[in-house]
């Protein structure tokens, strides 16, 4: 049996823990800062034991689950002490920064730039769940500088997630998830701001919430203690995708301002494209 250890009981760091405890030869140990994360994991079955961090030396996997803004110091002090043989892989959703940061590292070689496409709005252990990862997407980033075995090793660890692999460069990837995951968060919380200021009576959100409000909105209920760093870490390509929403926001606002019905008709036509997109990934999927 391997041994197995998820530094993060969080929602990723907990739904790995979950699956690969079920799919795979692994004993699953947990490390986490938060005490009652610990508890709770052990509780539910996440793992199968607490560890501190100086028993990972002989891991066979070690997965960071950690919020982004630590992942790149982190992995350093991991990589500093684990085997030669040992897989060691994050999950966060900005990749650049920590693949500059080791890329210089004696054991660079051992570590796995990942980042599964998947989630809820919901967090800490009791959110982790069986099969999050099936079919879904897990991009990887300079899958060069890893040595062959240890990239095999991860590899065969996704294909038991049942997860499909995509090659990408860091900057590649970080670009592009500023616009398709992270603005989504941005807008939901929002969305969510903006009708708690102007509706002050619950109630009536609660009455009047449509299932559209409900689905739109539905990120705003994630963990600013998980998406702050996200945001601080991708900021400049936050930043640009803020800036084309807000000017198409502006548009937009000013088309109904002008009663320009045209202008509207054109701009949400043009837009239903997307379905199109969407009706794509559902079919290869």
């Amino acid at each position: 049996m391997e041994k197995l250890v998820v530094i993060g009981l969080g929602l990723i760091g907990g739904s790995l823990a979950l699956d690969l405890k079920k799919r795979g030869n692994y004993k699953v140990f947990g490390i986490d800062q938060n005490a009652e994360h610990i508890k709770k994991a052990l509780a539910l079955g996440v793992i199968d034991a607490e560890i501190d961090f100086n028993e990972i030396t002989d891991a066979s996997v070690v997965i960071i689950a950690v919020p982004v803004n630590i992942v790149p110091k982190l992995a350093k002090e991991i990589l500093d002490c684990v085997s030669e043989d040992t897989l060691v892989f994050d999950v966060g959703s900005v990749k650049n920064e920590i693949c500059k940061e080791i890329v210089n590292h004696p054991k660079r070689k051992n570590f796995v730039a990942a980042h599964p496409l998947a989630g809820t709005e919901f967090s800490g252990p009791e959110a982790a769940i069986l099969n999050l990862f099936d079919d879904k997407v897990n991009i990887i980033c300079e899958a060069d500088k890893t040595d062959w075995k240890i990239l095999d090793k991860a590899i065969s660890l996704f294909k038991k997630l049942n997860m499909r692999i995509k090659m990408m460069h860091p900057e590649e990837h970080d670009r592009h998830i500023a616009y398709v995951s992270h603005l989504s968060h941005v807008s939901s919380f929002m969305l969510g701001k903006t009708v708690l200021e102007i509706e002050k009576n619950e109630q009536a959100i609660f009455d009047m919430a449509s299932t559209g409000f409900a689905s739109t909105v539905r990120l705003a209920k994630s963990s600013a203690n998980t998406w702050t760093p996200i945001f601080l870490e991708n900021k400049e390509n936050i930043i640009k995708s803020l800036n084309e929403y807000i000017k198409n926001l502006n548009e937009f606002k000013e088309m109904i301002e002008q009663n320009d019905a045209n202008g509207l008709n054109e701009t949400m036509h043009g837009t239903n494209y997307i379905k199109n997109i969407l009706n794509g990934i559902k079919q290869s999927n």
